[in-house]
């Protein structure tokens, strides 16, 4: 097989590879949020806050998910309710709000996720140091090329280009 008709033959496979892939994660991302008994959005804050280090402001966490100032407040009101968080004063600035994730809630969600890395540890131990090496790098600029497309999407910009190879 010429070496284009070859590309054009594994470009469509990977779109149609690449779509059974996004619809995987939703659908178990979704079901790991039901079995918490939480909407796939809260979980993925409070995956996102169980990654930074110190409490963060509501601002940030629309920063880290995307969303708007006021779907991000409307979440953090969720997830204060639900007590997987709580809000406190900052001591350095009474005008800001911290959002701090409540460690017993965060333990038990982090219990499903122990249940569950077994396999996907298994899965990733197939793979050699070049190709994990990869994987993480497709991971990063998936992130950064999904931050832009979210972006491009809410302000109705029709199109972005991707970020470039590492």
């Amino acid at each position: 097989m010429p070496q284009k008709s070859r590309r054009s033959a594994l470009m469509a496979e990977l779109t149609v590879e690449s779509r059974r892939y996004m619809a995987a994660y939703a659908l178990f991302n979704q079901a790991v949020a039901d079995h918490l008994r939480l909407h796939p959005t809260d979980l993925q804050c409070l995956n996102l806050l169980s990654l930074e280090t110190v409490p963060v402001t509501t601002g940030r966490i629309a920063e880290l998910t995307g969303l708007t100032t006021g779907s991000a407040t409307r979440l953090v009101d969720r997830l204060e309710r639900g007590g997987y968080v709580t809000r406190e004063r900052d001591t350095a600035d009474r005008r800001r709000v911290l959002v701090t994730t409540v460690p017993e809630r965060m333990a038990e969600i982090g219990e499903v996720w122990e249940r569950l890395n077994g396999a996907w540890a298994a899965m990733f131990e197939a793979y050699d140091d070049d190709e994990v090496a990869l994987l993480i790098a497709h991971m990063r600029r998936t992130v950064e090329l999904s931050a832009l497309q979210v972006t491009a999407l809410r302000e109705g910009v029709p199109s972005v280009s991707g970020p470039g190879r590492a």
